[in-house]
């Protein structure tokens, strides 16, 4: 399977078994519409009113040597690959609920403005504690273990955020396992002290703004109904700034209320955040605010615009990294990653303050989905499972698309949120998905041709 496109001046070509992307000119790109249905002649018959014969020729004969390389219209070798027929649900990361409470209220917010329709409340430290040990517990022979410290927000809760800290190098030092810490915050309880405590302890900060400022304060705001970018800010920019290398990265959202979403992400850059992250929330058709079927072709020209500047800018000595853009062409991440994702459900589990554990933070507070609870030692297994066989050769949409080494299937809970089915994708994800890898495959393509 192939997948070609062109993009400004830009024809590219993915190979998306083997991963090969190829830059091709104008002929090579025309022979490609034909080049398994038609044989020599016909293909010169078809397009001899374009190019010279020997020039067709040409381009059949260097199609023809990719393909016996490896390199183009290969067979799909990760369904049978050692590493996926043998696979074993270990869980390798927590997304660990400290509070259930936010300070702030964001329009859009899945959590239901930090509660996730229960209770508020805070996650105790013997709830953090077996936490851990659980993750040790079913982590197999993995040794990096990750734990993202998570609400709501996680500052309402600190004190707990530290001791777990403390309790997790201390369980290191048990048991030969490594911790990798991540903390997401609104930014409104940063302050000196605790940007200190992040910077040394945090292997990565995930900061929350939208955008500019008139973005951001309509969908974030303090409970009194107050914008919270002016406040944000230098916070942000400062804890960005202590991590002098480490690392970070700002994490906003866009919606049909701000679909110039391109302009956000510059903004950010041109603030000086040079890790950014701005996704299209995801909500109910009935929602003002989301996204529909027919805003996808100007959230397209969004994205090529982003990719044009992202080039621009590079060329100036100006980079910034958008994370949809950060596509690895060394055929990484690892076998498992590629045809599984997040690993949400199986190797990815999140655990609220009450001890349950759900398959990620997106499915939190939906019963169907409760896994069992740490504190009395019930682990549904069997669901487990079954979210580990959610892979793209399970998912009857994912199978013929172009991008599914790439989307590793998409998102489990947009698919059971709009289709109460986690093996159907979220289309309209998709179809952004696709567009973002298309972009990425330009700005490399045109680093490599050192236009950048």
């Amino acid at each position: 399977m192939i997948h070609k496109f062109k993009q400004d001046d830009v024809r590219i070509v993915l190979d998306v078994n083997s991963g090969a992307v190829h830059v091709v000119d104008e002929i090579v790109y025309d022979i490609l519409n034909y080049y398994r249905e038609k044989n020599n002649d016909e293909i010169i018959a078809l397009l001899a009113g374009r190019y010279p014969k020997e020039s067709i020729r040409e381009a059949i004969d260097e199609i023809r040597t990719l393909e016996s390389e490896g390199l183009l219209f290969t067979e799909d070798g990760y369904s049978s690959h050692p590493a996926f027929l043998n696979r074993k649900p270990v869980v390798k990361a927590l997304c660990l609920h400290v509070a259930h409470d936010c300070n702030i209220r964001c329009k859009y917010c899945f959590a239901s403005q930090g509660n996730f329709k229960g209770e508020r409340s805070l996650m105790p430290l013997d709830v953090g504690k077996k936490a851990l040990d659980f993750l040790i517990e079913h982590s197999g022979a993995r040794k990096n273990l990750e734990v993202d410290f998570f609400g709501g927000e996680p500052l309402m809760n600190f004190d707990v955020v530290k001791e777990l800290v403390n309790y997790g190098r201390k369980r290191e030092a048990e048991t030969g396992k490594r911790f990798r810490f991540t903390l997401t915050t609104n930014g409104v309880l940063l302050n000196e002290d605790n940007m200190q405590y992040i910077n040394e302890h945090m292997d990565n900060v995930v900061l929350s703004i939208d955008g500019r400022k008139e973005v951001n304060d309509n969908m974030r705001y303090t409970i009194h109904g107050n914008g919270t970018y002016d406040m944000i800010v230098p916070k942000l920019l400062k804890m960005a700034e202590m991590r002098n290398g480490k690392s970070y990265y700002v994490r906003g959202t866009f919606t049909r209320d701000n679909l110039d979403f391109s302009s956000d992400v510059l903004h950010l850059a041109d603030l000086g955040f040079k890790n950014t992250s701005v996704e299209p929330v995801v909500a109910e058709a009935d929602k003002a605010y989301a996204i529909r079927e027919e805003d996808l072709d100007y959230i397209f020209e969004q994205y090529e615009t982003l990719a044009r500047e992202y080039v621009k800018r590079h060329k100036m000595g100006q980079d910034f990294h958008f994370f949809h853009f950060m596509i690895d062409l060394s055929q990484g991440p690892c076998v498992i990653k590629r045809l599984t994702g997040c690993g949400a459900g199986a190797e990815y589990l999140a655990i609220t303050p009450e001890g349950d554990i759900y398959p990620c933070h997106q499915f939190v507070g939906n019963e169907a989905f409760r896994m069992g609870n740490i504190l009395h030692g019930e682990f549904e297994k069997e669901l487990q499972i079954s979210f580990g066989n959610a892979h793209v050769y399970n998912k009857e949409k994912c199978n013929e698309c172009w991008a599914k080494f790439y989307c590793s299937g998409g998102c489990h809970a947009n698919a059971y949120h709009f289709h109460k089915d986690i093996h159907i994708p979220y289309e309209i994800g998709c179809q952004m998905e696709k567009k973002r890898i298309e972009c990425s495959l330009f700005i490399q393509a045109k680093l490599m041709k050192g236009e950048a």
